[in-house]
């Protein structure tokens, strides 16, 4: 018992391992993007002369020297592929990963801590795309990514609608009848409330459905199963107790898609605008699109946080920006309109 625990201790070091020589890896490619070439023989030879520096413990030297020369060459062979980047939100195995793949499998994910990291990053430059999500089929608008609109450069050059369907996790071998806790995002919990009462498990909110994976896997606290997506399970090494255990399974999330550039061909646009202060401002803006028989399929409103006691409308509709009849509306807009950003016309998602 002893030699197979030590075994399954080892097994875990090794999946760290991997985790953190991917999280290398994709730091290396973003680095890519801020500089001319992969060759840089000084910050090799930085990295090398810390590593023998620190190399003090049981491992050999010239092995850990060996081994970074490794690791550096694979990240020189990695930049050189001109990989395209694909910023989310959320720890690895996060739904806006899984959105992320729907719209460019060849793409690398790129993990940001916050959705504000994802607008910056494509903004520098450091990223090429960003996909974020916009609004739930249950829990409506998500705020504080569209506000984040209002001030963003960033043009919209897609759109996912990706299914929900979440998974109960376990570390593997563990005994379904043990399990007492379960963690994930307090909006996965909600939407899962029917087995979670079922089976009187305690629900303990976490920051996001991906991290109470990767805490699962990390901590390995007993007696504890997590909410989250089926490629979590695949990336943590985490057993799949059940899928799709969400109450409503028709639960939907919408992303868009960013890039610093738009792109041709689109049938959907969207766009971003406060009205001036008069009487029917904003009815006039949206009478604009009904003389024309534009067909508006989203309009939300937020608070303008330079500017409170302010709203900005952040609409969606069907058409595309070189079609005249679109053209002479949104002309017509700008005449109402205080602030107006046109954000991109893009291809309509399939429902």
């Amino acid at each position: 018992m002893k030699l197979e625990k030590l075994r399954k201790d080892i097994d875990r070091i090794d999946a760290e391992i991997l985790q953190l020589l991917n999280k290398r890896m994709e730091t290396a490619l973003v680095t890519k993007k801020l500089k001319e070439t992969p060759e840089d023989k000084k910050r090799e030879n930085e990295i090398l002369e810390r590593i023998k520096k620190k190399a003090n413990g049981i491992i050999d030297q010239k092995f850990s020297e060996d081994l970074f020369r490794r690791i550096i060459n694979e990240s020189k062979e990695l930049q050189n592929k001109d990989m395209k980047l694909i910023g989310f939100q959320g720890e690895h195995g996060a739904y806006s990963e899984v959105a992320a793949k729907e719209f460019d499998k060849h793409s690398v994910p790129i993990a940001q801590q916050e959705f504000a990291n994802v607008f910056q990053a494509v903004s520098a430059g450091e990223l090429d795309f960003g996909i974020v999500p916009v609004e739930n089929s249950l829990i409506g608008s998500i705020d504080q990514v569209n506000s984040l609109f209002i001030e963003t450069n960033l043009m919209v050059i897609g759109e996912i609608k990706l299914p929900i369907h979440h998974c109960l996790l376990s570390l593997p071998d563990t005994d379904y009848k043990d399990i007492k806790v379960v963690y994930s995002h307090p909006a996965a919990l909600g939407q899962c409330r029917g087995i979670i009462e079922r089976n009187k498990l305690e629900a303990k909110p976490y920051y996001d459905t991906a991290g109470a994976a990767l805490m699962l896997t990390r901590n390995r606290p007993a007696g504890a199963a997590v909410i989250a997506s089926k490629l979590c399970a695949e990336l943590y090494d985490l057993e799949i107790i059940k899928e799709d255990i969400e109450d409503n399974k028709q639960n939907t999330t919408r992303f868009l898609v960013l890039a610093k550039k738009g792109v041709d061909g689109g049938n959907k646009c969207s766009m971003i605008f406060s009205t001036l202060h008069k009487a029917g401002a904003l009815f006039r803006v949206l009478r604009a699109f009904s003389d024309a028989g534009i067909n508006l399929t989203r309009i939300e409103s937020m608070p303008i946080i330079d500017d409170p006691g302010n709203y900005a409308f952040l609409l969606d509709f069907q058409g595309s920006d070189k079609d005249k009849k679109v053209i002479d509306t949104l002309e017509k807009v700008k005449q109402e309109t205080e602030m107006f950003k046109f954000l991109g016309c893009y291809k309509e998602a399939k429902k």
